[in-house]
């Protein structure tokens, strides 16, 4: 197998890395709570995908 001759750069290497970093998760609003919410999910506050209610959340008060 092939064995590097020299060294790489600091640089080099953070310029490859460059684009390792995460990135923060696109969130959208909730039609029926306004709260926030990932894209083509259930709403985890409220219940609700596409205008309809698909799991009843109770009140913990």
């Amino acid at each position: 197998m092939a064995n590097p001759k020299r060294r790489h750069s600091k640089a080099r290497r953070d310029k490859r890395r460059a684009h390792d970093a995460l990135r923060i998760p696109g969130l959208s609003r909730c039609p029926n709570c306004q709260e926030w919410k990932p894209p083509h999910r259930m709403c985890p506050a409220c219940g609700h995908y596409k205008g309809r209610e698909i799991k009843s959340i109770e009140e913990s008060v």
